[in-house]
């Protein structure tokens, strides 16, 4: 389970950047909202829950890809650090997370995965125990 779960959340991370790139292709900026209307730079469309349409121009292609970098970047502090042939790695010869020194994945890892459960891929163990499913 130990890289399993970088490689889920790295895929992901791939998917989520390469659609937002697919519709933000010609860089038009910002996503806006005006009522029950979404301004896509492109064409405006209409005929939201005012709401809803708040919630889709905020997931504009932009932000969602500063949101993979900065997802990208946890991924990146938050590495294995086997407790394998190292005096400085922790007691017990437990995985821990080299960052923060927690049981492997560690609480961050498992937040950041927590936001694709319904990804058919995700795994129960992956899950904080106070929402497993029994």
């Amino acid at each position: 389970m130990s890289h399993d779960v970088v490689e889920f959340l790295r895929a992901r991370l791939d998917e989520v950047a390469e659609l937002a790139g697919q519709c933000d292709s010609d860089d038009c900026g910002q996503w806006t909202a005006d009522g029950d209307t979404v301004d896509f730079c492109q064409m405006d469309l209409s005929g939201f829950h005012p709401t809803i349409a708040q919630h889709v121009a905020h997931h504009d292609p932009a932000r969602v890809l500063r949101d993979v970098e900065a997802k990208r970047r946890v991924l990146a502090r938050h590495v294995l650090s086997p407790a394998i042939d190292d005096p400085e790695l922790p007691w017990d010869n437990r995985n821990d997370c080299q960052y923060d020194g927690e049981d492997w994945p560690c609480p961050d890892l498992l937040d950041l995965v927590l936001s694709y459960a319904d990804h058919p891929d995700h795994r129960e163990q992956w899950r904080p125990h106070q929402m497993r499913t029994r």
